[in-house]
């Protein structure tokens, strides 16, 4: 694993990935005046970081609840069969349903994400899942994700930033071919520019950049950021499942309050009586010490913690898929 110093990750390199992290179609013209360097500097090392591997895509965060969809998660503790798991991965990847897959180790060994219209429509994918698979499965969990916080990446800078939320109530606004064609277009490629965005789409410039504007404002668009592999930087990521005592709004308050302090989050995911944060760290040392910090400060609201290390994850074409589906 390569040191942040073999890569010269300077400050320049992470005011970049910050500024990219919040609004990644950001012009370099722009981005060049915050980091106070030129435009050909500034596109000579977003090309670096993503040669280097640092940078590994450009992703439009969409809400499914927005156009009718709700999200689930399943989680699975595996048998020790290494074909069959190979087996079980290549069918997710290839589910329409399906969206992002978690390899791990702990608690869970996988964790993935499912779209679907109804809790009935869920409890069929799953158990079509368990079923296909029963022979390797030897647990399992799964519900409905009520939202999730999505944090920037706050341990590049340190700098506190506030978190955009997906999920929610659920409402089918309704959209047509273009603006389906445009969100399928730009989910995978964030910063694609927009005049590629309007010949992919069948569209023009200015129809694009409108219904854009659209989707934004309806919070089906949430967000434009980066994937970064953090094990570049030395880096690693862990969940903490936290399976609660008791929940209430001041006690929310107080938990959000906390955990928004923190650079570490990445994620605060919400189910039914259990919490399910995402952090980057350096090392398990300060996994640990950040869930001690936890239970010290909310003794009366955990009743458990698992523990999970994130060994690998990817977002599969379950965004793109959901929205020709639509």
């Amino acid at each position: 694993m390569k040191e942040i110093s073999e890569l010269k990750l300077d400050l320049v390199d992470r005011k970049i990935l910050t500024e990219l992290d919040k609004n990644c179609r950001i012009p370099s013209t722009k981005l060049a005046k915050i980091v106070m360097k030129s435009r050909q500097a500034v596109d000579y090392r977003i090309a670096q970081l993503i040669e280097k591997g640092i940078i590994t895509g450009f992703k439009t965060s969409i809400n499914p609840h927005k156009i009718g969809n709700k999200i689930y998660k399943i989680y699975f503790k595996l048998k020790n069969i290494a074909k069959r798991r190979e087996d079980l991965l290549n069918y997710l990847r290839k589910s329409d349903k399906v969206y992002w897959i978690g390899e791990n180790a702990g608690r869970w060994d996988l964790i993935f994400g499912i779209f679907a219209k109804t809790d009935y429509e869920f409890f069929e994918l799953k158990n079509k899942i368990i079923s296909e698979f029963n022979d390797i499965i030897a647990e399992n969990h799964g519900g409905i994700i009520v939202d999730v916080k999505q944090f920037p990446k706050m341990y590049l800078t340190k700098e506190k930033l506030e978190p955009t939320t997906f999920g929610g109530k659920v409402e089918n606004n309704k959209l047509d071919r273009i603006d389906l064609r445009i969100l399928s277009v730009i989910a995978g490629n964030a910063r694609m520019p927009i005049i590629d965005i309007a010949n992919k789409s069948k569209s023009t410039p200015a129809i694009a950049i409108s219904r854009l504007k659209k989707l934004e404002k309806l919070g089906i668009i949430i967000q434009y950021r980066i994937e970064i592999n953090t094990s570049k930087l030395n880096l690693e990521n862990y969940k903490v499942i936290i399976n609660l005592e008791r929940y209430n709004k001041d006690d929310e308050k107080k938990l959000l309050q906390y955990i928004s302090n923190r650079h570490e989050i990445q994620y605060l995911i919400r189910n039914i009586w259990q919490l399910e944060i995402e952090l980057v760290v350096k090392n398990f040392q300060e996994y640990y010490k950040f869930v001690e910090d936890l239970k010290s400060e909310f003794p009366n609201i955990i009743k458990t913690i698992d523990f999970t290390l994130m060994i690998k994850d990817e977002w599969t074409t379950g965004f793109e898929n959901l929205l020709v589906s639509n």
